[in-house]
């Protein structure tokens, strides 16, 4: 398994210090204190922030953008073991109380993740969490941190203080469950609770009692949540608590809920200088077009799609129709740069290149080999259109293009595949994307955040 939107939740209290400038802190203060949980019959509507935004609440290190690329390509990495099965494992140790079971790669959630906030225990108390769409299991760090816990914005979960906290044992389902929905094995202690572990792919893991407990979205309450309650907590998780999964398995977010709420949600993932949204359940009918969810026997768990065509200026690429299908393609949440089949990538550098000739050009990026002199906002981008099986295009805005590196430096945000084919979320941004997997369709609407 492994970290995908990844999206964070909000933990009070705000550290006002993370702010640069007045302006900006009254502006967050302003949006905090606008902010409610929306529920009723059809769903439920929480707030994001990018992990970058100065309104974040618990903001990423100001990281040079070669870093983030070093973890988006972890990320990637792992997808392709994923997906060729070829998954290794090597030996973690915990303490005696907790067991000793192998540790899996994944993908970090230091840098391309979103926020928004969730409430656990009785009385509920609210913590940061990453959402993603390309992982399961739902953990956050508890007490006592038998092992090491990182540090976290807000109070760490404290088990002893709810009421309605209750450890899950090594009989229950959800713990022979925990397999499908990590990759790794569950193990039990020597009371009989269930051990979970969740690893990632630059060795970030979580290992911990697999838990019950009630999950709370302002007054709204959902008794008997299944989370991972984190000992052993380790790695680059940024100030977060944990992760929120909502992936196709049963112990995700999305398919607890799914009894309530059926199996639908939707975002709009924010730039640095907005707010979007996840809402769970509810839908905007008549507002997306849709394009069918594939299915792969590689993985069960993730959002496969397929793409047909992509556009540049309004003109094709110079690209056979079977180079589109040539990959199995996800889309993800967390991944930061799109990764397509090299030869879909490689026309589509040239049509971009043509298309901005006027444009000086800068040395390659890390992994960016398509790079122009300026900044996203200040050239004539092309316009770029993916489309997808079915019909459903997105039109790309600037933005969504290309990605600012370094202060004078703009690079095509797309890099060739190896093994597997990813839209990620630069080309999502301000997009509502919407997962309906009762009827196994991915959905895109324009200006989704607003």
């Amino acid at each position: 398994m492994w970290l995908a939107l990844s999206l964070l939740f909000f933990l009070l209290p705000l550290n006002v210090s993370s702010f640069r400038d007045i302006s900006t802190t009254k502006t967050c203060f302003q949006e905090f204190s606008d902010e409610k949980y929306q529920f009723n019959s059809s769903g439920v509507y929480l707030t994001l922030y990018h992990p970058r935004s100065l309104c974040s609440p618990a903001p990423l290190p100001d990281l040079p953008f070669s870093t983030i690329l070093v973890h988006d390509n972890s990320r990637v990495t792992f997808f392709q073991a994923r997906l060729s099965k070829n998954v290794s494992t090597h030996p973690g140790s915990l303490s005696q109380e907790l067991a000793t079971i192998p540790l899996n790669p994944g993908t970090s959630v230091g840098t391309a993740n979103y926020v928004t906030r969730i409430g656990l225990g009785t009385p509920s108390t609210s913590y940061v969490m990453v959402v993603d769409t390309g992982s399961s299991l739902c953990w956050l760090q508890c007490l006592p941190c038998s092992v090491s816990c990182h540090k976290q914005a807000g109070p760490i979960f404290d088990p002893e203080a709810s009421s309605t906290y209750r450890r899950s044992s090594c009989t229950t389902s959800e713990c022979s469950a925990l397999e499908s929905a990590t990759l790794n094995p569950s193990a039990c202690s020597r009371s009989n609770s269930c051990i979970y572990e969740a690893s990632y792919g630059d060795g970030s893991f979580s290992v911990g009692y697999l838990s019950r407990d009630t999950l709370s979205f302002g007054r709204s309450s959902f008794p008997d949540f299944i989370f991972g309650c984190g000992q052993d907590n380790e790695g680059l998780f940024g100030r977060t608590a944990g992760i929120i999964g909502l992936a196709r398995n049963r112990l995700s977010l999305l398919y607890q809920l799914a009894p309530s709420l059926g199996r639908t949600f939707s975002y709009c993932l924010p730039s640095t200088s907005s707010s979007g949204y996840l809402s769970i359940g509810s839908t905007k009918a008549g507002q997306y077009s849709y394009t069918p969810m594939v299915s792969n026997s590689l993985d069960a768990s993730l959002y496969f799609l397929r793409l047909s065509s992509i556009s540049v200026n309004g003109q094709p690429i110079s690209v056979s129709s079977a180079s589109y299908v040539s990959l199995p393609t996800i889309i993800d949440s967390g991944t930061v740069i799109t990764r397509l089949p090299s030869a879909v990538y490689s026309a589509l550098s040239k049509a971009v290149v043509a298309a901005m000739a006027g444009a000086p050009r800068a040395p390659a990026y890390s992994i960016l080999d398509t790079c122009f002199k300026g900044s996203s906002s200040t050239l004539k981008v092309a316009a770029v259109s993916v489309t997808f099986q079915g019909g459903a295009t997105i039109n790309l805005s600037a933005n969504n293009v290309l990605i600012d590196v370094t202060s004078s430096t703009t690079c095509l945000a797309f890099a060739p595949a190896n093994s597997v084919a990813i839209l990620g979320n630069t080309q999502q941004q301000s997009f509502s994307v919407l997962y309906d997997v009762g009827n196994s369709r991915i959905g895109f609407a324009a200006s989704g955040c607003q």
